[in-house]
């Protein structure tokens, strides 16, 4: 990261954070199963923004007079919001950023990201930033990747508190029934049913408040267009039992195995990819137990292994778990890929389709 998060330094994460990087990467368990079948959305369109606009927001109306300038992105646990802005062009927005990989599974947004302001922040064992940090920085929009971002016991600054400053707060639309005891059932339904739509709702939204419209309904209708096509491609074909793994984000488990991802956006992409996630529809505290019996009793055909820090290589992380666990069938035909942002939030997920396609059945 640009700022100083602990992680990233070799120290131990706490509960919260851990629970921060989980949200950010847009987990969800999903009761659904793994291929939920949708009709497809009609295609995105695009209209100048009049202002004011007023959205709803987690159950709150938010109104802009006009297009923000001086955005506070919440969260160095996630990349989707700031990945976004660089996406829709809007990056000048930005006063001060907090997130950051330093991996991607499109290298040039490394440096894009890295080129966003900082605004000299320092992120708190929580990966929040300081509530008097924000207050300084005189933002007009905060945004934060989950509504625990906006908790007060991480660390950071509540939704109250910065409307009494005047300061309009946001959070990623899917995310809003995270970390949000009270989020209504609508908000709570939409985060354990994230898929890649949810990142296009995100951009969508964020195209409105802009006023950038076209470059989002552009940007959503060719992902579309491009899962749709890889989907076409692997349809009919045996689906492959898929595994997606961080090794480097063993915090999150009880028991230092690699962090297992699945249930929501996991599962979709996977199935779009013509594939089943191993422990489909899994929530996030079934994944948080998952012990080595049951990583050794997966149906894995292949092996997705997610980099999280620059310093970490994907081959040998294969390796390692292909050692430990021999009967995987996916240890035996040596099958993996890996993938870092593309199966979050974010406009990614197109590439961690193709990925995960090109390597279950050598697509082209």
């Amino acid at each position: 990261m640009t700022t100083n998060p602990p992680a990233r330094r070799g120290v131990a994460l706490t509960l919260a954070a851990a629970l921060a990087v989980l949200s950010a990467c847009g987990s969800a368990g999903s009761t659904t199963g793994p291929a939920r079948e949708t009709s497809a959305p009609a295609p995105a369109t695009a209209a100048p923004t009049t202002y004011p606009l007023t959205i709803e927001n987690c159950g709150r109306k938010l109104t802009f007079d006009k297009a923000p300038s001086r955005v506070l992105l919440l969260n160095g646990a996630s990349v989707a919001e700031v990945e976004s802005f660089i996406a829709l062009g809007i990056q000048d927005r930005i006063a001060a950023n907090s997130q950051s990989y330093g991996v991607s599974d499109d290298p040039s947004l490394v440096a894009k990201v890295k080129a966003v302001p900082t605004g000299g922040l320092t992120l708190n064992d929580n990966f929040e930033v300081p509530r008097e940090q924000v207050l300084a920085l005189k933002p007009d929009l905060v945004i934060s990747t989950w509504a625990g971002g906006f908790d007060d016991k991480t660390g950071s600054i509540t939704r109250d508190q910065l409307t009494r400053a005047g300061i309009t707060s946001y959070v990623t639309p899917a995310n809003c029934g995270n970390g949000d005891p009270g989020a209504s059932p609508a908000d709570q339904q939409r985060y354990r049913d994230q898929s890649v739509e949810s990142s296009s709702e995100l951009l969508l939204q964020l195209g409105r408040i802009f006023d950038v419209q076209q470059r989002a309904a552009d940007l959503v209708n060719g992902t579309r267009a491009d899962i749709d096509k890889i989907a076409q491609s692997v349809k009919g074909k045996p689906r492959k039992n898929v595994l997606v793994v961080y090794p480097g984000m063993s915090m999150m488990n009880s028991n230092g195995l690699p962090a297992v991802f699945a249930g929501g956006i996991f599962d979709d992409i996977v199935a779009r990819a013509g594939g089943v996630n191993s422990f489909a529809g899994k929530t996030n505290a079934e994944l948080a137990e998952i012990n080595v019996e049951a990583l050794a009793s997966a149906q894995v055909d292949l092996l997705v292994v997610g980099v999280y820090q620059e310093s970490e290589k994907a081959d040998v992380l294969a390796q390692e778990l292909f050692t430990k666990f021999p009967q995987w069938g996916a240890s035996k035909s040596k099958k993996y890929t890996s993938v870092s942002d593309s199966v979050y939030l974010g406009p990614l997920n197109a590439l961690a389709v193709k990925k995960i396609a090109d390597a279950a059945h050598g697509n082209p």
